[in-house]
């Protein structure tokens, strides 16, 4: 029997983040199941959990209120200059895919999915299940644990914009001995970088493992646990490298153990 991998999404949208999170999840041996607010499914029923990326947590489950982001942390770049052509270039057909396949359903969030994600969340860890959590996913992982969020990024990146780049743009260090190390079998990659917001205080139960050089950090993980672990960049856009494929494998090889 193949583990059953729980990964979440918005009611609407995210047809393309689901369809790569889906053959990550069958490559690495797994049998995916797709979970929105209007599909609900309990965290008894899965052997291990992916909570994806999309629309931004909500302020009000960290105790903040909401804030408007600079136009400096929205800033978008290519680091190279056939990147950049290669962007501008399909900007056309990027942009209605975005349209079309987009997880954010709008800037205020998803109240119906937030509630979906933190009480399978809370379930899962009860239980014992591997998590992964995506971007969006790491920031709720997070949030759940008791852990706050960056709503914007602008003091990072007064010197270098933040990246906007399905592209493996980014460079991220990855703590030697981490959990995260292990299942990547590296300290140091690039990633891709689709986000607004980031992890500020990591909850007391999880530790910061992964970090930009400007400090943002890139991925959180439960040290006690075989495989609680959140990372900012999307690992499912990612299939032609080898470590984040590994990710997706240790989730499901972890499942399977269990």
């Amino acid at each position: 029997m193949k583990p059953v991998i729980g990964v979440t999404g918005p009611n609407r949208g995210g047809s393309a983040a689901w369809l790569c999170a889906r053959f990550a999840v069958w490559w690495a041996g797994g049998r995916p199941v797709h979970i929105t607010p209007a599909r609900p499914l309990t965290a008894e029923a899965l052997d291990g959990l992916i909570i994806g990326g999309g629309a931004d947590v909500a302020p009000e489950l960290y105790g903040e209120e909401p804030a408007t982001p600079s136009m400096r942390s929205l800033r978008r770049s290519s680091r190279t200059l056939p990147r950049f052509l290669a962007t501008l270039l399909l900007f056309p057909l990027l942009w209605v895919l975005r349209r079309l396949l987009s997880t954010k359903r709008s800037m205020g969030g998803d109240i119906d999915r937030d509630a979906l994600e933190q009480q399978l969340l809370h379930t899962a860890l009860e239980r014992g299940l591997p998590v992964l959590g995506i971007c969006r996913g790491a920031q709720l992982l997070n949030v759940v644990c008791g852990g706050t969020l960056h709503q914007d990024l602008s003091a990072f990146y007064a010197e270098a914009p933040n990246l906007w780049t399905i592209w493996p743009q980014k460079s991220v260090r990855i703590t030697p001995d981490s959990r995260l190390a292990t299942a990547l079998n590296r300290t140091y990659c690039h990633v891709n970088s689709l986000h607004r917001q980031a992890i500020r205080t990591p909850a007391a139960n999880l530790q910061a493992v992964a970090h930009e050089d400007n400090g943002v950090v890139q991925a959180i993980e439960d040290p006690r646990a075989a495989c609680i672990i959140g990372v900012q960049w999307h690992p499912e856009y990612l299939p032609q490298k080898r470590e984040q494929r590994a990710l997706f494998r240790y989730l499901v090889t972890t499942a399977g153990a269990a």
